[in-house]
C-alpha cells in the first residue's frame, strides 16, 4: 500500500505555533500526526485534541489549546533545542515541568468601553480585538472570578476609553492596576470601596500616565517568596504561576549546590535570592523591587546583599563574578548579552541561567560554551500553558 502524494503530515509545531510538514508546509492549529491535504483541508490526527475554551481560538491568551498533553510537552522541549541547534549547541533536555491549568496567578487583561458597555479579556492573536472573556482555563478562579464584578465597576466608574489591568495574586488577595484610566469623584470612590469590600481586594491602585497611585490597601500587600514575605510594589514582575516558581527554584537550589557565597543577578524581588540558604549577592536594576526585597531581607536578619545596578550598563566584572561560588542569572526576555563575555571568562564553578527566552539564551549560552563551559542540563518549565512562550532553567559547569 503506497501514501497518498497529496496529503502531508504534521510532524512538529513550530515556534510560533504552526504545524510543520517534513517538507516545511505550515498550518495554523495542527498538532503532530494531523494529516495536511494539497487543498490546505486538515484531518486531525492522535495528538490533536478537542480544546476546552470555548474562545479558543480567537482569544490570543492561548495558542496551542488544540494540542494533547505529550504534543505540547514536545512543543516546549522542541522550542529549547531548535533554539539550540541554531546556534551549533545541544545539551541534554529534562522532562518538561508544566503547569495545571487555572493556575495562573498573574495577567494583564484588556478593557474598552464601546457602545455602552464594557468588553473585558486578553486580546485576540495578533491584534487589537479584545475578546470579552466569559470563561477562562488558564487564570486562578480567584482571579477570574473579579472579570465581571470588574466590568461592572468599571461602568460605574464612568470608564470610557481603553485601559489595561494588571491582577496578580498576592498573599492577602487579588493586587489590581488600572493603567491609562484614573477615576475621580466622590461617586466613584464609593464605588471602589464597596467593590474592594465586596471582593476581599488586597489593593487597587491606579496609573493614568504619571506612576501608580493607591486607591485601596487596607494591609501592606506583600508575595511570599522562599519562605519570606516580601512587600509587593503594583505590577511587579513575579512567576506566572506558584508552581512553575517551585519548578525553577528546585532547579536552581540543584544546580548550585551547597554553596558558600552566590551572586543573583536580576534578582527581582528575590526568588531565588530568598530561597538559597547561602550569602547572596542581588543585583537588580528595578528600584521598586530592590528596595522591597532589602526591607525582606533585613526583617529576618538574612544574609543578603543587594546592589541597585543596572546590569546592561554595569555588568559584574570578571574579578567581580570570581569572588562567588555559583551565579544565577535570570534576565529579561532579550538575555543577558552585556553580562555574558564575563560570565564567559569567569572562574566561578557554577552558573546557572534561567530564561523567559529560548532565542535570546541560546545566542548567551553560545559565548559561554565557546570559552569552554559545557551545559549539565537543561529544565524547561510551561508556565504559560498552551501558549508559544516557553521557560527554562540551565546549569552551566567547565
Amino acid at each position: 500500500m503506497t501514501s497518498d502524494p497529496t496529503t502531508d503530515t504534521i510532524v512538529r509545531v513550530a515556534a510560533r505555533g504552526d504545524g510543520v510538514t517534513a517538507d516545511g508546509r505550515h498550518a495554523a492549529f495542527t498538532a503532530p500526526g494531523d494529516t495536511l491535504a494539497a487543498d490546505g483541508s486538515v484531518t486531525h490526527g492522535p495528538h490533536h485534541q478537542t480544546p476546552p475554551c470555548v474562545h479558543f481560538p480567537t482569544c490570543g491568551g492561548c495558542q496551542l489549546q488544540h494540542l494533547d498533553d505529550e504534543s505540547y510537552s514536545a512543543f516546549v522541549t522542541d522550542r529549547i533545542a531548535s533554539a539550540l541547534d541554531g546556534q551549533g549547541l545541544s545539551a541534554p533536555i529534562r522532562t518538561p515541568h508544566i503547569s495545571p491549568v487555572r493556575s495562573r496567578r498573574r495577567a494583564t487583561l484588556h478593557a474598552e468601553a464601546k457602545g455602552g458597555r464594557i468588553t473585558l479579556g486578553f486580546t485576540a492573536e495578533k491584534a487589537h480585538l479584545i475578546v470579552d472573556i466569559k470563561e477562562c482555563w488558564i487564570l486562578d478562579p480567584r482571579l477570574f472570578a473579579l472579570v465581571a464584578p470588574l466590568r461592572t465597576l468599571l461602568k460605574r466608574l464612568n470608564f470610557r476609553r481603553r485601559a489595561d489591568i494588571h491582577l496578580t495574586l498576592a498573599d492577602q488577595g487579588a493586587d489590581i492596576l488600572i493603567t491609562g484610566f484614573a477615576p475621580e469623584g466622590l461617586p466613584a470612590a464609593e464605588a471602589l470601596t464597596r467593590f474592594c469590600e465586596e471582593h476581599g481586594i488586597a489593593r487597587v491602585a491606579f496609573d493614568d500616565g504619571l506612576g501608580p497611585e493607591t486607591r485601596w490597601e487596607p494591609d501592606a500587600v506583600a508575595i511570599t517568596l522562599g519562605g519570606v514575605p516580601v512587600p509587593l510594589p503594583p505590577a511587579s514582575f513575579l512567576q506566572a504561576t506558584p508552581d512553575g516558581e517551585a519548578a525553577l527554584t528546585a532547579a536552581v537550589l540543584e544546580a548550585i549546590g551547597t554553596p558558600a557565597t552566590v551572586a543573583d543577578l536580576f534578582a527581582g524581588l528575590g526568588t531565588f535570592t530568598l530561597a538559597i540558604p547561602a550569602k547572596v549577592y542581588a543585583a537588580e536594576g528595578a528600584r521598586d523591587a530592590l528596595t522591597a526585597l532589602k526591607a525582606a531581607a533585613h526583617r529576618l536578619q538574612r544574609p543578603v546583599f543587594p546592589e541597585h545596578r543596572d546590569l546592561y550598563r554595569r555588568p559584574l566584572t570578571v574579578a567581580e563574578l570570581d569572588r562567588f561560588d555559583a551565579v544565577v542569572i535570570d534576565p529579561p526576555r532579550s538575555g543577558a548579552r552585556e553580562q555574558a563575555g564575563a560570565l564567559a571568562a569567569s572562574k566561578t564553578p557554577v552558573i546557572v541561567y534561567v530564561s523567559c527566552n529560548p532565542a535570546s539564551f541560546a545566542r548567551d549560552a553560545k559565548e559561554l560554551c565557546d570559552a569552554g563551559w559545557r551545559i549539565d542540563w537543561i529544565q524547561p518549565v510551561g508556565q504559560f500553558l498552551w501558549s508559544t512562550h516557553v521557560e527554562l532553567a540551565a546549569k552551566f559547569v567547565r
